[in-house]
């Protein structure tokens, strides 16, 4: 990558230096005649007519049911900062999702600020970089100017598509210094904007902010049901790509896997959703596998776990266990078996006015069965979910809250969550597993090393729920019969 030239400019004026801007530890002089030869001479860009973002109708409506929840208070929303990956690079920025669901923006540095306007209402602020100023030389000296990361919008044109009035986010922590009344900010992504509020907020209250807007997600509207649905034919077409070139996979390792998932990602999304698990073999037992350096083997079992994210930030989550030459062994299909019957019964149990752990305690009920009957757990089948012995190979819960994060709405109260009852617009993963370590003395030595998850992504309806994913096949014999066709 290209080194820029780079005088020492106030650091108001100067984002934080990236490697482009070091040169021998050193930062050469600009000549005048160079300086002035930057300022002039580039066309007017400006675009005019922009349409408002499709989710802004959606977004308005957020900052009205938050403006409601806490009136009379500032409130101040951040969108972040870019991260530092190693020295002097960054990580690609992903905006705090707290920011772009009142928002729609994705913009590093990014606030969101309502000001009440009373004792009831608020008027939306948002705050961003402006265009980069070529007067003092920032778009082309600074690590982060337009020259070298590219264009971002101007003011006006971030208000033609949000519908919130902009402003420069520069001036924005000196205000807030200033401002007078109570005030609330989401912690955690922007250090400078907390730090000029530190003697205006508590963890408390700002806790009591960060709650609501958990909970304001669990209920999706009809964009981020679409927005949802778009993620999931995406991560459909994505695993069938994948089931295409098992062959160099097995001829390589799992990281072929997952880039051949990421492409899909990044050519129809914004990217994966989180890190992809591509388990291949006894690797399909350790849940978070994302090491994806194992080998792929002919005759094991590759569990897939990954999801696209959308443009606008919302992620499918879709997990599939697939026989590697295409047919299940006799073993193999008797575990995966289990797991689909299981999985069936915890989407029957998702609708509206269920609880949400009813269809947890259905999967579960349906694996202690099995367990008990292969001679592993000693039963009653009651026995055993009362002492949660079937959790050896069980290991984690059924299921969770999908949206914008892959495990969203997590900051939301107990009792609203897994204490909480379905709602129509709620989306969730029903995933049950079961999973034999290869180690386990405790099972017959033809278990062990095979794992199996199935995993859907569920929106409760009126009238019950649609799985979203149904695209993929879930069945033993129709997942070989579609991995036959595509191979064949």
């Amino acid at each position: 990558m290209a080194d820029e030239l780079t005088p020492e400019t106030p650091e108001e004026e100067q984002p934080k230096k990236t490697h482009k801007q070091r040169k021998n530890g050193l930062y050469p002089g600009v000549s005048d005649e160079l300086a002035e030869n930057m300022r002039t001479g580039w066309a007017d860009t400006e675009l005019h007519g922009l349409e408002p973002i499709a989710q802004a109708t959606h977004t308005l409506a957020r900052r009205d049911a938050l403006s409601r929840r806490f009136p009379g208070e500032r409130l101040v929303v951040p969108a972040g900062r870019l991260k530092t990956r190693s020295n002097d690079t960054e990580y690609p920025f992903r905006a705090s999702t707290e920011y772009a669901y009142l928002t729609g923006d994705q913009t590093e540095n990014g606030v969101l600020v309502l000001e009440p306007t009373g004792p009831t209402g608020h008027t939306a602020s948002i705050y961003l970089l402006p265009r980069s100023d070529r007067e003092n030389g920032e778009f082309w000296l600074s690590g982060q100017g337009e020259l070298w990361v590219g264009r971002r919008h101007s003011l006006a044109e971030a208000e033609q598509l949000l519908g919130i009035p902009a402003k420069d986010v520069r001036e924005l922590a000196e205000a807030l210094t200033e401002a007078e009344g109570p005030v609330r900010v989401v912690r955690g992504h922007d250090a400078v904007i907390e730090s000029a509020l530190t003697d205006k907020v508590t963890k408390e209250r700002d806790e009591e902010l960060r709650v609501y807007l958990s909970e304001a997600r669990a209920v999706k509207d009809s964009f981020e049901i679409g927005e949802l649905q778009k993620a999931v034919d995406s991560t459909v077409r994505g695993f069938e790509d994948v089931v295409k070139v098992l062959d160099k996979a097995e001829a390589t390792s799992e990281r072929y896997i997952e880039g051949t998932f990421f492409l899909r990602a990044r050519v129809e999304g914004n990217d994966i959703g989180y890190g992809s698990i591509c388990a291949a073999g006894p690797h399909a037992c350790t849940l978070h596998w994302v090491r994806n350096d194992g080998d792929v083997r002919s005759g094991d079992l590759l569990l897939l776990d990954a999801g696209v994210e959308t443009h606008s930030l919302y992620t499918a989550d879709v997990t599939r266990t697939l026989p590697i030459n295409g047919t299940y062994t006799d073993i193999q299909r008797k575990i995966y078996d289990a797991v689909y019957e299981s999985q069936e019964a915890g989407i029957a149990a998702v609708k509206p006015g269920a609880k949400f752990r009813d269809f947890h305690d259905a999967s579960q009920h349906v694996l202690a069965e099995k367990l008990v009957e292969w001679g592993l757990l000693e039963g009653p089948v009651e026995r055993v979910l009362e002492l949660g012995l079937q959790r050896r190979w069980t290991l984690h819960g059924t299921g969770h809250m999908l949206g914008m994060d892959v495990h969203d709405c997590a900051a939301a109260r107990r009792e609203a969550y897994v204490d909480g009852t379905l709602e129509p617009g709620m989306c969730l993963t029903v995933e049950p597993g079961l999973y034999f370590q290869a180690d386990d003395l405790t099972v017959p030595e033809e278990y062990r090393g095979i794992g199996v998850r199935i995993e859907d992504d569920i929106l409760v309806t009126e009238d019950g729920n649609r799985n979203l994913s149904a695209g993929l096949p879930r069945t033993s014999s129709d997942v070989e019969a579609w991995m036959a066709g595509l191979k064949g």
